[in-house]
């Protein structure tokens, strides 16, 4: 707990006091980000949502334009890590945990729906006054992104898409259904941690090596810091029926409002979850964008494919351009 000086000088007294709920999850955060200091050193910032704090990292000039970073599951702001490191020089990046993700809280009545993740991102724009934004997003974070995107296309000024999916009717892998098996979803991928054990085997063509792999898995060390993860794959839309649904379903509808504007798709095509036929989906939708297929890479083309990726981003970005006052 904080040690505080009261008193007059002369006569001071030091005494414990309560700590903030910040100064609490920069406690947990610091330790937890110790051993992989190397390949994290960005400072964390957090943002309250109703009594809880949603954790992101702020790089970069303040005034420059700006790259919102959404990752999906079951990583968190990690993932950016390199387009922090490339692009933080020139534009303000910023990578968000999701709430119950990453190093963000995990508040056991949060709304752990597409709803609640879009309305948080929506909040933290409006909270940073954020505008000039390059979208960037990944699997379930496109989802939450895009969606965001939809409802201020006014601060939006181009897209990055990868490996994601916005529609319900889309063919995912049967075995994602476990997830709503009541009692057995939970079991499976927050106590056994089965995604997270899988990352490295699942998500990429190449493997991680160790320290990144310890990068990934860092918030996620115990079954209690992985209940998001589970809440995550539980969340998708099988069916008319789910919860989810009719928000996923708004999501892909207002894609028309974001069909203007400049895009860049980056897409692993051994991504066993999201296919090329998804990709498809995406070139109907999206019939301007920009495509890079990666043959090599899987899931996390940022890592299996990290060259690749980083100069076709750069090259969208410098002849997307436009000057501002």
């Amino acid at each position: 707990m904080p040690i505080e000086t009261i008193g007059k000088p002369g006569s001071e007294v030091r005494r414990l006091r309560l700590s903030t709920l910040e100064e609490d999850a920069l406690m947990v955060t610091r330790n937890l980000v110790a051993p992989i200091k190397t390949l994290w050193p960005y400072s964390p910032h957090f943002f309250e949502i109703d009594d809880a704090l949603l954790h992101y990292v702020d790089e970069g000039p303040r005034d420059a334009p700006v790259l919102l970073c959404v990752h999906g599951n079951p990583t968190w702001a990690f993932m950016w890590r390199k387009f922090i490191e490339a692009f933080s020089g020139e534009y303000r990046v910023i990578a968000l945990d999701h709430m119950g993700m990453g190093f963000s809280e995990r508040p056991h009545d949060w709304n752990q729906t597409l709803a609640g993740h879009r309305t948080a991102l929506e909040m933290l724009i409006d909270h940073l006054d954020l505008s000039r934004i390059t979208l960037c997003v990944h699997d379930w974070g496109g989802a939450i992104g895009l969606g965001a995107a939809a409802n201020c296309p006014e601060r939006i000024e181009r897209l990055v898409v990868t490996n994601t999916c916005v529609w319900p009717d889309a063919k995912l892998p049967p075995i994602l259904g476990l997830a709503h098996l009541p009692g057995i979803g939970p079991f499976l991928t927050g106590t056994l941690g089965l995604m997270t054990r899988g990352l490295s085997s699942l998500c990429t063509t190449g493997g991680l090596p160790e320290d990144v792999e310890a990068g990934f898995l860092a918030p996620y060390l115990d079954a209690e810091r992985r209940r998001g993860i589970a809440a995550f794959v539980r969340d998708i839309p099988r069916g008319p029926s789910d919860r989810s649904y009719e928000a996923l379903t708004a999501v892909d509808a207002g894609l028309a409002s974001l069909r203007n504007k400049p895009c860049q798709i980056l897409w692993g095509m051994h991504d066993w979850v999201f296919t090329p036929e998804i990709l498809r989906g995406f070139r109907e939708r999206l019939p301007q964008s920009r495509v890079t297929t990666l043959p090599d890479a899987g899931h996390l083309p940022l890592e299996d494919a990290p060259q690749e990726c980083l100069e076709a981003v750069s090259d969208f970005l410098k002849s997307t351009s436009a000057p501002h006052p």
